[in-house]
């Protein structure tokens, strides 16, 4: 099967909206229908044996539809969002070759944003700074980072929750290496995403039923055995440092492997913090422009037949292939 849309400029569908709001689901059924291949934005998908806490899509369904982008890396080995862009990149000019629709879809609103619109050009990794400044925050807590790059660079630090230290790190090591404000990268040119046509569509589902969903799903990781995956990954020399430990769910596990946390405590956190991050989540996307939104749960029928028929509608009106 081949999509029903016109080229040039050859289209591609960027599915977004917040962990838990059914993104997978649809574009299950959007790759289904238009004959799709998915490509994973998930900045933990990426590693491999992580499966349970990133909810990874089945090998069933990776059986049933070709998805791309997932178990790539060791979880020791470094990956960025200029990395992602390259690599999602080729893979969507093979797409292309291969006349099928890509469907991106994952949470990671960077990684969406590096390959559309592209990056700036800043320095490399310094990995024993960025060691300094994990020290720092587990010493001093991360808001304290998030202090000091308000200092140095407050338009970063306004867009950055003081809780991410991902990011933080990030922009601190740029400032400390360069003595130059991240935000001042910014603003130099990028070399955005040319010869494909973003559908940007959002899913909006309802706040609370969205932290039903949350609460449910984090129950569901850890009685599905997140903590025995954690110590499996564990087993085989992986640390705790490693940046898919420092995700949602497997922060939670390696605590309460360590001790620090009993089980119903672990669940509760990682409850809170997985709100807390859908919450970051709208915020990002919904700064992004170009995005069609749709209420509900990308996993409701109706809301995949609303979808759809959006979609087939600008195939219709770009005229057959």
């Amino acid at each position: 099967m081949t999509h029903p849309f016109e080229v040039p400029p050859y289209p591609l569908v960027a599915l977004a909206g917040p962990t838990a709001s059914g993104k997978s689901a649809l574009a299950l059924t959007l790759a289904a229908e238009l004959g799709g291949e998915i490509i994973n934005y998930d900045s933990i998908q990426v590693f491999k044996y992580f499966d349970i806490g990133s909810a990874k899509p089945s090998l069933q369904d990776r059986e049933r539809i070709p998805h791309h982008l997932i178990d790539l890396l060791e979880p020791h080995e470094p990956f960025t969002a200029g990395e992602f862009a390259r690599r999602a990149r080729t893979i969507l000019e093979d797409v292309r070759r291969r006349q099928r629709l890509p469907i991106l879809v994952g949470g990671t609103g960077l990684y969406l944003r590096a390959l559309l619109d592209g990056l700036f050009e800043g320095p490399q990794r310094d990995e024993r700074l960025r060691e300094r400044l994990r020290a720092r925050a587990q010493q001093r807590g991360v808001p304290h980072l998030h202090r000091l790059l308000k200092r140095w660079d407050p338009l970063s630090a306004s867009r950055i929750a003081p809780q991410d230290s991902h990011r933080l790190i990030r922009a601190l090591e740029i400032f400390l290496t360069t003595k130059k404000a991240q935000s001042e990268y910014f603003r130099q040119p990028r070399q955005a995403l040319k010869g494909f046509s973003a559908i940007k569509i959002g899913l909006n589902p309802p706040r609370k039923e969205l932290y039903t969903r949350i609460n449910n799903r984090v129950t569901g990781m850890f009685n599905q055995g997140l903590l025995e995956e954690a110590k499996a990954i564990l087993s085989q020399g992986v640390a705790l440092s490693a940046k898919p430990f420092q995700s949602l769910g497997y922060k939670q596990a390696g605590r309460l492997f360590l001790g620090q946390l009993d089980t119903p405590t672990a669940v509760i956190e990682a409850q809170k913090a997985t709100r807390h991050y859908a919450k970051r989540q709208m915020t990002w996307f919904n700064k992004e422009g170009g995005l069609t939104w749709f209420d509900g749960f990308g996993d409701d029928r109706t809301v995949q037949e609303r979808v759809l028929n959006f979609l087939r509608s600008i195939a219709g009106s770009r005229g057959p292939c």
